[in-house]
């Protein structure tokens, strides 16, 4: 216990430094929102990874979909590093940098305001983010309930209200800056103790290849295998177009999440885009790959103490449990990276939240004059509001709580993905299509959480997603597009305009090439 309780000290210690140590780069509302757009290729990289990767992903993914599709829910943590990372940076990072410079934009709201002239659209994007972004926060805390009743014993109440505390005060005091400097450092963390935890938990099991040997030989579940043997082993799992669905929800819909989006909108230069690139795909292959490849020998851990009073599977009850033998120190480091991993995206979300609503909603609309000491101000009060709502509905949550991170990345990147996708790469993109799928996006991920017409939220959410890349070009196409004069401005921060002087010489070319 002495050792868990001085890793938590050391660990909170250094987040409140931190703060107090970024306190500089937060006096306007660009170092605040943005880092001053100056922020380098490993904060940035480590910034994107962890804000992706939360206790979410460690303890309900990892044990739901490692239960669910055996070691092929380790496709899950690849298509994060490869479609959420790699291709997101290739795919977004330089465009959205650049034009979001262009364009004065600092948060997404703002962006579809700037790029399409559209007030309506902005205030509708921020509402979908402020209305979409608190349960995904709220959410977030419950990955720490059973870990620290496990390690600590102590009320889950205690966990709550301290981890918020604690990433309010270093993002109050810091901004983006000390977000971005505690997520390199968290990251760290996360690195090393998923490395760590899961050569333990293998070791506990006689090693790798006895554990898929194990693995293989679970008796059969029909209804969950429908009749494969050994599905839980193989290279598919049981369910190829459910795993599908799943890829493509929690790595495609990084591309529409604004959290996510917004860290390119900081970074500093091209050669940092190139190296953040190849930095933020390592780490996702880690950390996300080894807590999907961790998940999947969830089955060797079928306990009654993972089963509810009726015998059913209790998903959030399988990691902490396949942890709970592991020595103090390694206990206490699986503390330390959760806690990282929470307070990471935590942080992400309620600067997310604070900005838009603070620039894309108050600033213009209630308040027609905000001077930048008052907007800084009207943040970090926001941020507290933020902190506080998620807390309560984390301490009190409705009964679909547990679903609430797949409904909200559904709704978010399915409004937001395709219209901002095509438009930093597309003039052709119309008002009416980015409306369409704002419409689309939330309209299939509520309606279906009412009317259950698609079984799973995270298929709900991987098909509203489609259904908007499909919908934004088809739609753009039969309604009125915007000036040719507007677009060829917005578009021109692509293009640089060179004058080469060339040295005159006397006589033709062809007497010279003589």
């Amino acid at each position: 216990m002495t050792i868990k309780i001085i890793l938590l000290i050391i660990f909170f210690a250094v987040m409140i430094g931190v703060g107090f140590y970024s306190r500089k780069h937060a006096r306007s509302v660009a170092g605040f929102v943005l880092g001053g757009r100056s922020v380098g290729p490993w904060l940035t990289a480590f910034a994107y990874g962890t804000s992706y990767f939360s206790a979410v992903v460690f303890v309900g993914y990892a044990g739901q979909f490692g239960w669910k599709y055996g070691l092929a829910s380790t496709w899950i943590g690849l298509g994060n590093a490869i479609i959420g990372s790699l291709l997101a940076w290739v795919v977004l990072g330089r465009r959205t940098r650049i034009m979001t410079q262009h364009l004065s934009s600092s948060t997404m709201p703002e962006f579809f305001g700037r790029r399409f002239d559209s007030k309506p659209l902005k205030i509708t994007a921020s509402l979908i983010i402020f209305v979409f972004l608190i349960p995904y926060t709220a959410s977030i805390y419950n990955g720490l309930s059973r870990l620290f009743e496990m390690a600590f014993h102590i009320p889950y109440t205690v966990c709550v209200i301290v981890m918020a505390v604690f990433t309010a005060v270093y993002v109050i005091l810091g901004g983006y800056m000390a977000t971005a400097i505690n997520d390199f450092i968290q990251g760290i963390i996360m690195l090393v103790g998923i490395v760590a935890v899961i050569g333990a938990v293998l070791s506990g099991q006689g090693g790798f290849t006895q554990a898929v040997i194990q693995l293989s030989q679970i008796p059969n579940d029909v209804t969950a295998t429908a009749g494969q043997q050994g599905a839980f082993a193989s290279f598919f799992g049981p369910d190829p177009l459910g795993l599908l669905g799943v890829v493509v929800l929690t790595s495609l819909g990084t591309w529409g999440l604004p959290q996510m989006v917004q860290k390119f909108y900081a970074i500093k230069n091209e050669k940092a885009i190139r190296t953040g690139t190849i930095i933020s795909t390592v780490f996702a292959v880690v950390v996300s790959g080894g807590c999907y490849f961790l998940g999947g020998f969830g089955r060797l851990f079928d306990d009654p103490s993972v089963r509810s009073a009726d015998g059913a599977v209790v998903y959030d009850a399988i990691v902490p449990f396949m942890l709970s033998k592991l020595p103090d120190i390694l206990i206490g480091i699986v503390i330390i990276l959760v806690l990282s991993a929470s307070m990471s995206t935590l942080s992400s979300l309620v600067l997310t939240s604070s900005s838009t609503m603070t620039l894309d909603l108050l600033k213009g609309n209630v308040f027609k004059k905000m001077s930048e000491k008052k907007q800084i101000v009207t943040m970090q009060i926001l941020i507290v509001f933020f902190i506080v709502i998620s807390v309560v509905l984390a301490l009190n949550p409705p009964t679909f709580i547990a679903q609430l991170m797949g409904i909200s990345w559904g709704a978010l990147a399915g409004a937001f993905l395709a219209p901002f996708l095509y438009g930093i790469y597309w003039k052709g993109v119309t008002k009416s299509a980015v409306w369409a799928s704002f419409i689309c996006g939330v309209g299939i991920t509520v309606s279906n959480m009412f009317l259950k017409f698609i079984a799973s939220p995270i298929n709900a959410g991987a098909i509203a997603m489609v259904v908007g890349l499909v919908i934004v070009p088809i739609v753009s196409l039969v309604t009125p597009k915007m000036k040719k004069e507007r677009l060829q401005e917005i578009f021109s921060c692509y293009q640089e305009e060179t004058v080469l002087h060339k040295k005159l010489v006397v006589g033709s070319e062809k007497d010279n090439e003589d």
